[in-house]
């Protein structure tokens, strides 16, 4: 099983401070053949204005992955947090029974580009918990490197649900291999340059949804190449 969202195929929003892109359905965007997979619903990748951002508001029922690529963003919620997060920083909210926040370009002058990430929680009714982890674009070069698991882990974030998230970074050539488990499903978002993903060649932005294979082979084409995965039940 095989399925290729390129990134020019994507849901697109541009309001000024805010140019965004949709892998998957959200808000405004519908595209009933990409609503999500397995239980990964939202893939936004979002360019932010300086000094701009989202005003406070309301979530619940869900596992709100972001991952900075460049540039900072400030981050203030309902549980207390007033943190800025820089490139390479990760952070997931629980968002479980209700959870207020706001992100916010600081900057006067640079763009904040971000991934946010939705994965459906295994239940409702969580209680809401914040966690963040910094892990710079060079400690993951060439290796593939734990981002979130169900399990309680000190070098990764915890997520309420069976993924596991991995970031990857490489130079040109370089090949790594995953070795999926039988029954599980990978999502491989390309954040930046280009790989060659077993026999199919994604650019920064594409994503590929795989199924029914054990090995994944992983070969970057050119240099600063970065992806994120995503292990499903």
């Amino acid at each position: 099983m095989l399925t290729l969202r390129k990134s020019d195929e994507r849901g697109h929003g541009n309001h000024g401070w805010l140019d965004t892109k949709h892998s998957f359905s959200f808000g405004q965007y519908f595209d009933r053949d990409h609503m999500g997979f397995r239980a990964l619903r939202v893939i936004n990748e979002d360019f932010i204005a300086p000094d701009s951002g989202f005003g406070t508001h309301p979530h619940n029922d869900m596992e709100i992955m972001t991952y900075v690529v460049s540039g900072a963003i400030k981050h203030i919620d309902s549980l207390g947090q007033h943190v800025v997060l820089e490139a390479g920083d990760f952070q997931i909210m629980t968002a479980g029974t209700g959870i207020r926040h706001s992100e916010f370009n600081p900057s006067t002058s640079t763009p904040t580009h971000i991934l946010q990430i939705w994965i459906q929680p295994s239940e409702k009714g969580l209680r809401p918990s914040y966690q963040q982890m910094s892990l710079p674009k060079e400690a993951r070069l060439g290796e593939l490197r734990r981002i979130a698991s169900p399990e309680e882990s000190e070098t990764a974030l915890r997520i309420n649900q069976d993924v596991h998230i991995y970031a990857l970074a490489s130079e040109k050539g370089r090949d790594k291999t995953y070795e999926l488990e039988p029954e599980r499903h990978l999502w491989i978002q390309v954040v930046s340059g280009s790989w060659r993903i077993n026999d199919v060649e994604v650019t920064r932005g594409d994503g590929l949804g795989l199924g029914q294979v054990r090995e994944v082979e992983l070969t970057s084409l050119s240099a600063d190449a970065e992806l994120l995965i995503f292990d499903l039940a």
